[in-house]
């Protein structure tokens, strides 16, 4: 799952409004509804993010974050080390092989690393 995904499936369940429901409303396929949930398909169209605030009658700050959402959900990163340091291309490498491994916990710690949020320990 995507944290787009998340987030949209959040939104539903808050709701109660059914997968099969929302796909109705929005005029979309159920199976790609639920692939965007689940992160088996690509970034969503601003236009599709656009009808999802305006059917949860989100505000505008609420768009950003969706927005912003969608930036980071990608199902399929790719990293390009080209040009960087070894240890980059090594990480990258790591982490495309082990990722589906790791606790949420130790995925959360590596986020605060990534962003510069372990400062300090």
């Amino acid at each position: 799952m995507t944290p787009f995904g998340a987030k949209l499936r959040e939104l539903r369940r808050q709701r109660g409004v059914t997968l099969k429901r929302m796909a109705q409303d929005l005029q979309l396929s159920p199976a790609y509804l639920s692939a965007l949930e689940h992160g088996r398909r690509g970034r969503p169209s601003p236009v599709l993010v656009m009808q999802i605030c305006q059917y949860f009658h989100r505000i505008w700050e609420d768009a950003d974050e969706l927005e912003r959402l969608v930036q980071l959900s990608h199902p399929r990163a790719v990293v390009d080390t080209a040009g960087l340091e070894p240890e980059a291309t090594e990480l990258a490498n790591l982490l495309a092989e082990r990722i589906d491994t790791l606790e949420v916990a130790r995925l959360r710690r590596l986020i605060a690393i990534v962003k510069g949020e372990d400062e300090g320990r």
